[in-house]
């Protein structure tokens, strides 16, 4: 048992500083940033040492972005009461983001399965593709983000025990919950919001 800890050290701290920024997220505190970028380092070192180098690749954009909500929470604007209302995605947007997923999706999964020795490339890729997007539905506070992030996390669960890193797929049996719970939260939000705009008020 203490020789499976040891040589999960990383990992398993990698998942603390991860629940650590769910919980500061969930209650708007600043913490999330440096918490966020601790979970995106260390786990830009598992993921090296398991040869996902997609999901690698996916938690340096999580560290850049980490940097930019701390500068930014600092200065003072994360409190902006003109909160956008929940939305739905259109046509329009469903088919561009579908379009620009697939494409971004091809275009990693060759260069994974042509110039690395990743043994799973294309399901690497697609989570990472995904959550690119699912990132940029977040930002734009679209309610079916949840629904990717359901898919993503669901599909990454099962290639962390095909390469053994249990403590993620833990973490990520967390995720695959907590964005559930999201969706049925946003989803009252939204149908809330409807009504009182009906109701005209």
């Amino acid at each position: 048992m203490l020789q499976w800890l040891s040589t999960r050290a990383i990992e398993i701290v990698a998942v603390a500083f991860s629940l650590a920024y769910l919980y500061f997220s969930i209650r708007q505190k600043i913490l999330l940033w440096p918490m966020g970028m601790a979970s995106a380092i260390l786990y830009m070192v598992v993921f090296y040492q398991s040869k996902f180098y997609a999901d690698m690749g996916l938690n340096g954009y999580y560290l850049v972005v980490s940097i930019y909500g701390w500068i930014h929470w600092s200065r003072g604007r994360g409190e902006d009461r003109s909160v956008p209302a929940v939305s739905r995605v259109d046509r329009k947007t469903l088919v561009i983001l579908s379009i620009l997923t697939l494409v971004a999706f091809w275009i990693i999964g060759r260069v994974l399965d042509h110039y690395t020795d990743s043994p799973i490339p294309y399901w690497d890729a697609l989570t990472t593709a995904a959550s690119f997007a699912a990132t940029w539905m977040l930002a734009r506070k679209i309610l079916e983000h949840w629904i990717v992030w359901i898919v993503v996390d669901s599909i990454s669960m099962g290639l962390y025990l095909y390469r053994g890193l249990y403590p993620t797929l833990v973490l990520f049996a967390a995720y695959t919950t907590m964005a559930v719970i999201g969706y049925l939260e946003w989803k009252k939000s939204y149908d809330l919001h409807r009504k009182e705009t009906a109701d005209g008020r």
